[in-house]
């Protein structure tokens, strides 16, 4: 009886928090991400650009050995509503990191760092807007090109997001600029009526 009672009210809070949710333009906030080697805290920044695509900026560091900048291009899909998403994208990092060398001869390992490094980073994650923050959990793989011993590296993250700018304040911009831009382009009538003459003579 307490466990239905229980999920009944998680039911009920879902609903009413997916209720109040609002789908975000702009959202900046906090990411904490974690791999092998350490831990970082982050800025993390999204922009809707349309529907179902945005692009995320996150800047993160370790504040002792480990910086890097990751531009991504996201996809969202809903699963519940459209303010409960699963979303994958891809996109470019580059920053200075420690790197690990095994040296097969002597059996050790050769720590570096100050590596200037550039990469390839995939992300994968679920997110949920609700009372004006967006919170998401992901999966972010980099994949190194230059500056680094170890290849590949994976992290998970959480981020939550305050949203600075609601989708439709965001639509509503973009209609008002549409609306002026279609306005100036328009020719006034008398002019309209004038070029008519002007060709008859």
């Amino acid at each position: 009886m307490q466990a239905r009672l229980t999920l009944l009210t998680l039911l009920i809070f879902s609903s009413i928090s997916l209720t109040h949710a609002q789908r975000y333009g702009t959202a900046v906030g906090l990411r904490f991400g974690n791999n092998n080697q350490y831990r970082t805290v982050g800025l993390t920044a999204q922009q809707r650009i349309t529907k179902q695509v945005s692009i995320e900026a996150i800047l993160q560091s370790d504040f002792k050995l480990n910086t890097t900048f990751t531009a991504l291009v996201e996809k969202h899909h809903p699963i519940i509503s459209k303010r409960f998403n699963y979303y994958y994208g891809a996109g470019a990092s580059f920053g200075v990191e420690e790197s690990f060398v095994k040296d097969e001869e002597s059996k050790q390992i050769l720590h570096t760092y100050g590596n200037s490094t550039a990469g390839v980073d995939l992300i994968g994650g679920l997110e949920l807007t609700v009372l004006n923050t967006v919170i998401s959990l992901d999966y972010k793989p980099n994949i190194n090109l230059v500056g680094r011993e170890d290849f590949y590296r994976g992290q998970m993250g959480i981020s939550a997001r305050m949203v600075l700018v609601k989708s439709k304040e965001q639509k509503k911009k973009q209609r008002q600029r549409k609306k002026a831009k279609n306005k100036s382009r328009k020719v006034p009538l008398s002019e309209q009526i004038n070029s008519i003459f002007q060709k008859k003579n």
